[in-house]
C-alpha cells in the first residue's frame, strides 16, 4: 500500500502489542469500538473515494490482521463486529469464488424473496461477478451509505445460505461430510444476515457504535 495511506488506525507497536496482551474485557471493547469508529471515519472523510478503494484492496490482498482480533471479540451488533462481519465475508468470497458462485446462484432460484435483488449480483453470476460484488459492498461501507451496505451484505448473506443449505440436501446421500461442512457454513451466513441486518437498524437510529 502507498505510503500516504499505511494500515488503518496502526497504533506504535508497544501500545498494540500491551493492548493485546491485556486481560482487560472492558479495554479490549473500548479500543475495537475506538480502531472502528477511528476507521470509518479518516476513510468517509474522503470525499474522492481514494481512500475507500485503497482500504479494499490491501484488505483484499494483506488482511486487516493488526486488529483482527479486537473485533472478532465484539458484539454482533455493533460497529466493530459490522466490519468484522463484512471483511469475513470478502476473505470468504475471494478464497473460493467458484464456491460462493455456484451457492449464490442456488441460492438465487431457491429463495422466494427479493434477497439476490438487493444484493445486486447479475445474473448469472459467476466467480470473478461475485468477487466484485462483495468488494463493491465494502466499498460502499466506506464511501457510501454505510445501512444500505450493510443490508446489501445481509441479503447476500440470505442468497448464500439457502444456496449452501440446498447444495447440502444435494450432497447428503452420497457425501455427507462435505453436505455437512455446507449446512454450517449456511447457519454462519444466517447468523451473519441477522447480524448485519441488526446493525443497519441500528446505524438509522443512530445508536450502533
Amino acid at each position: 500500500m502507498p505510503a500516504e495511506f499505511p494500515r488503518p488506525v496502526r497504533r506504535p507497536p508497544e501500545t498494540f502489542d500491551n493492548l493485546l496482551g491485556s486481560h482487560d474485557p472492558a479495554e479490549q471493547t473500548r479500543m475495537a469500538h475506538a480502531t472502528a469508529s477511528a476507521l470509518l471515519a479518516r476513510v468517509r472523510a474522503d470525499d474522492s473515494g481514494v481512500s475507500a478503494d485503497r482500504l479494499v484492496v490491501y484488505a483484499r490482498e494483506h488482511g486487516i490482521d493488526e486488529i483482527a482480533e479486537l473485533w472478532a471479540k465484539s458484539a454482533a451488533v455493533s460497529l466493530p463486529g459490522a466490519l468484522w462481519r463484512l471483511y469475513l465475508l470478502q476473505a470468504s468470497i475471494h478464497a473460493d469464488p467458484a464456491l460462493s458462485a455456484l451457492l449464490h446462484e442456488r441460492g438465487r432460484v431457491e429463495l422466494p424473496s427479493v434477497d439476490a435483488l438487493v444484493a445486486g449480483a447479475p445474473v448469472p453470476a459467476g466467480p470473478d461477478e461475485l468477487v466484485a460484488l462483495i468488494d463493491t459492498i465494502l466499498h460502499g461501507a466506506f464511501a457510501g451509505d454505510f445501512a444500505i451496505a450493510l443490508e446489501r451484505a445481509a441479503a447476500f448473506c440470505r442468497v448464500q445460505a439457502s444456496g449452501a443449505t440446498h447444495v447440502a440436501d444435494d450432497y447428503e446421500p452420497t457425501e455427507p461430510h462435505r453436505a455437512t461442512a455446507l449446512t454450517a457454513r449456511a447457519a454462519r451466513l444466517s447468523g451473519y444476515a441477522r447480524d448485519l441486518a441488526a446493525s443497519a437498524a441500528s446505524w438509522r437510529d443512530g445508536s450502533l457504535n
